[in-house]
C-alpha cells in the first residue's frame, strides 16, 4: 500500500505572501495541523503549522507576570514567509504507508506533504493512516479474496478470514501450479497490499508434482 492510496489529494495551500493571520484562520476553521506553502510555480517551499503561527505572537499578560524581567519577545513578521518552516520532510507518492506511519510517529509529525518532482500532489496525515486501520473487516476480506482469486485464476479456491485486520488466506480447493513456497509468498504479498490488513497468514497445500 502506497502513500498515494491514502493521501488527501485536494490540498488546501497558502503562498509565502499570505498573511499569518489568514493561515491561522484556515488552520482553526478547517482543523488542519499544517498548511503547505507553494510558490507561484506550484512548488513546495515550506510548511506553516500551528506552532509556527503561535510562536511569539501571543504577548504575555503583564498583570500575570509582574515579576517577569527582560524584554518581551519580538513577534515575527505578518506574512507566512516570516514564520513558515522551510526545511520540510516529504514523502513520494509511491512510499510504503508503513514507512510513512513510522516517520509520522518517530518524528512527532501530524502530516507529511506528498511530493513528486518538486510538485505537491497530496498530503498524508495520521488520521489518513488511522482511517485505513478502521476499515470494516468484511471490506478487507472482499478485497483480499478478489486479489488472490485473480492471481490463482480459480474462483472459490481460497478461504479468507479477517479479524481486526489480521488476515488468514487458506487454499481450500485445487492445488497451486507452482511450488507451495512461491504461491504462499505471492498470496502473502498480495494480501499485504490491501488497505486495512495488519498481518497476513497463508496456508497452501503442496503443489502438483512437488517433491
Amino acid at each position: 500500500m502506497q502513500a498515494t492510496d491514502v493521501m488527501t489529494k485536494d490540498v488546501v495551500t497558502v503562498g509565502p505572501g499570505t498573511s499569518a493571520k489568514s493561515a491561522a484562520e484556515l488552520l482553526v476553521d478547517r482543523g488542519f495541523a499544517a498548511l503547505p506553502v507553494l510558490d507561484d510555480d506550484g512548488r513546495l517551499v515550506g510548511v506553516v503549522a500551528e506552532a509556527d503561527v503561535l510562536r511569539d505572537r501571543v504577548p504575555a499578560d503583564p498583570l500575570l507576570h509582574l515579576r517577569r524581567g527582560g524584554p518581551a519577545p519580538v513577534p515575527p513578521g505578518p506574512l507566512v514567509r516570516d514564520t513558515m518552516t522551510r526545511t520540510v520532510r516529504t514523502v513520494h507518492p509511491a512510499a510504503d504507508v508503513a514507512d510513512v506511519a513510522r516517520l509520522l510517529v518517530e518524528a512527532h509529525l501530524r502530516s507529511l506533504p506528498v511530493v513528486e518532482d518538486g510538485v505537491l500532489v497530496g498530503i498524508v496525515g495520521r488520521r489518513d493512516v488511522l482511517r485505513v486501520l478502521v476499515r470494516p473487516d468484511e471490506d478487507i476480506r472482499a478485497d483480499v479474496r478478489r486479489l488472490v482469486e485473480d492471481y490463482t485464476g480459480e474462483p472459490g479456491s481460497v478461504e479468507v478470514t479477517v479479524a481486526d485486520g489480521a488476515t488468514r488466506v487458506q487454499r481450500v480447493r485445487g492445488a497451486p501450479q507452482v511450488s507451495r513456497a512461491v504461491e504462499e509468498l505471492a498470496l502473502q504479498r498480495l494480501a499485504t497490499t490491501v488497505p486495512g490488513v495488519v498481518s497476513v497468514q497463508v496456508a497452501v497445500p503442496g503443489a502438483r508434482g512437488a517433491s
